[in-house]
């Protein structure tokens, strides 16, 4: 018998039953051969309850129901609105739950900074799913071009249509999107993507452009520059993701991927290997408390005009 056979399953719970639920976090982690699906809680029952059935797990609702989902778990992976993910990712880290998070954690620096320490005074694993960070081959990538060096500036734009005329998208119906808009929900892709590249960002300057469209331009430790185009809000004929690296060798673009589900199992793999060695993932709690203190510095610069 090989070790892999003899590897227990890891428990994961799913809390939320939304469309990022329905769509990705639940037909990934029923899935993933080293997941056990230990259940689904939600808000309205009849959904937690719709929801498990397809997947063949236990349906949880209520307050109760939050407390016995954690207990039936060796983790939880969240597919709910960033503040009220942050205080059940505390109550979760409380539980002895290892914490798979959507980004950003929070959408306050308050709410993100307690998650980490929970987290940390917990000693659980913690991921937060940024796609490109967990997708084989956007993080392929950027390793490569982090072992690279040498980068002189780069280019970000990442233009949803989302909240464009004749949108009929269902995650346009997110309250905390369409109040926060892109910055808050493209922004901590693309800053995953150049942060692990270029550098942390030491200087940051914001602007708002049309609709909920942000600007930004940020310094890294290396030395290198970079700007940020962000926004929900495009025509559909101007939405799209481009990555763009520039520096001693040329340049580099960021590639297409798979798709979410594809990108999720990646995190699903990380979260597991972090429980395994006991070393933190890069792109943990604690990045994503620093993705927040960095979008609600640009948020308030953009505000103040």
């Amino acid at each position: 018998m090989t070790t892999a056979d003899t590897t227990p399953l890891l428990r994961i719970g799913l809390l939320g039953t939304g469309p990022w639920a329905r769509n990705t976090q639940a037909p990934a982690l029923a899935a993933h051969p080293g997941v056990e699906l230990s259940g689904v809680w939600g808000r309205r029952a009849e959904a937690a309850h719709a929801l498990a059935a397809v997947h063949g797990t236990r349906a949880y609702t209520g307050e109760e129901g939050i407390d016995a989902l954690l207990e039936a778990s060796d983790a939880v992976a969240f597919a709910l609105p960033p503040d009220v993910q942050a205080p059940l990712a505390v109550r979760a880290a409380e539980a002895g739950c290892h914490l798979l998070m959507d980004k950003p954690v929070a959408t306050t620096v308050a709410g993100a900074r307690a998650v980490a320490e929970a987290a940390e005074k917990a000693s659980v694993a913690s991921v937060v799913f940024c796609t490109l960070r967990f997708a084989p081959e956007t993080s392929a990538w950027i390793a490569e071009q982090a072992a690279v060096g040498g980068w002189f500036t780069a280019r970000a734009q990442w233009l949803g249509s989302l909240y464009a005329a004749g949108s009929a998208s269902e995650y346009a119906d997110s309250p905390w999107r369409r109040e926060k808009g892109g910055l808050w929900d493209v922004g901590p892709h693309a800053l995953s993507v150049l942060i692990p590249v270029l550098g942390d960002v030491e200087h940051l300057t914001a602007a708002a452009g049309p609709a909920d469209t942000t600007h930004l331009i940020l310094r890294h430790t290396s030395g290198a520059s970079s700007t940020l185009t962000l926004g929900l809000s495009a025509p559909p004929g101007a939405a799209g993701v481009e990555i763009e690296l520039r520096g001693e060798r040329g340049t580099a673009s960021v590639p297409g991927w798979a798709g979410a589900e594809t990108a999720f199992r990646g995190a699903v793999d990380a979260l597991a290997e972090a429980v395994r060695t006991g070393v933190p993932h890069a792109c943990d709690a604690r990045f994503g408390l620093h993705l927040t203190e960095l979008l609600a510095a640009a948020e308030d610069q953009a505000q103040a005009g």
